[in-house]
């Protein structure tokens, strides 16, 4: 579909999930702003899936190239405090839409770090000082000072649950948190293994399935635990355009509750696009060809 198209598409969509969850009015005072809830959400979603990443940058694109779209489109000022006053109604549009596509046996889960500065300003940092903590990131093999994001996805690709915990808090700890929706088969890495986790994933009728260490010894079969872990690789692809398109890993902000709205909406904005890609008959994650020119 063209970007015209995809505007269009994403407040059809937006439209369709916020007259099921807003019944009354949101605001009993004052006057109602120049553009509704539905444009506001329509624009930030748009705008993180084009990779603009911070308000500043949505705003300005929208302003210069889609303001007959958008007419009533005010000052920046005024569009920041618009777009941070929804961020509950973004978490309860993520909501509906988990429990309308969410419907798989197989799940996987994993954690990405999000840091929120260099490791060597962490001491003088004066942003999230009793929030943020140290950890290790494996992949760059690098300290770094910040928080830990957790995602869960489905077998096609699309994010069911999410949220985030300093660095230094055990991704086992948190694991529970946002998997409680869930059934069937959970597939993760080794950092989720845990006898204590396996027994209470047991009794909520779930299949904690990790590799396990060297030093263990492993009677599944081979091929069904390889088939598994290429499988995984899925949510690995995710946190990947997390990071590269969603620009997830870049903290802007300075508080938590400007950086929990900063997260849900780039959650929000690449599951709608894996929704949008599956209804197109594309492969859900291929979020390339989502727009074409």
């Amino acid at each position: 579909m063209s970007i015209y198209e995809f505007i269009i598409s994403v407040y059809l969509f937006i439209d369709s999930c916020y007259s099921l969850i807003v019944t009354k009015p949101l605001r009993t005072r004052g006057f109602p702003p120049a553009l509704t809830d539905i444009e506001i959400i329509t624009i930030q979603i748009v705008g993180e899936f084009l990779g603009l990443d911070s308000d500043k940058n949505i705003w300005k694109y929208f302003k210069h190239n889609y303001l007959d779209w958008f007419p009533k489109l005010g000052s920046y000022p005024n569009f920041c405090k618009h777009c941070a006053n929804l961020w509950q109604v973004n978490q309860q549009i993520m909501t509906k839409i988990r429990k309308t596509f969410m419907h798989d046996n197989i799940h996987f889960i994993d954690g990405f770090p999000i840091p929120v500065c260099r490791y060597a300003r962490a001491k003088k940092h004066r942003n999230f000082k009793t929030d943020a903590g140290f950890s290790y990131c494996a992949a760059k093999q690098e300290k770094y000072y910040g928080f830990k994001g957790h995602i869960v996805i489905n077998f096609s690709g699309m994010i069911t649950d999410y949220t985030f915990a300093p660095a230094n808090c055990d991704e086992r700890d948190v694991a529970p948190e946002i998997t409680q929706n869930i059934h069937g088969l959970l597939g993760a890495d080794k950092g989720y293994l845990r006898p204590e986790l396996k027994k209470y994933y047991d009794l909520q009728s779930v299949d904690l399935q990790t590799p396990f260490r060297k030093n263990m010894v492993d009677h599944r079969p081979k091929e069904a635990m390889r088939i598994l872990m290429n499988a995984r690789r899925k949510i690995e692809t995710v946190i990947g355009q997390l990071t590269a398109q969603f620009n997830i890993q870049k903290v802007r902000a300075r508080d938590l509750w400007h950086l929990s709205h900063r997260i849900t909406r780039k959650i929000l904005s690449h599951t709608i696009s894996v929704v949008l890609n599956s209804q197109l008959g594309n492969p859900p994650l291929q979020l390339e060809n989502l727009i074409k020119s």
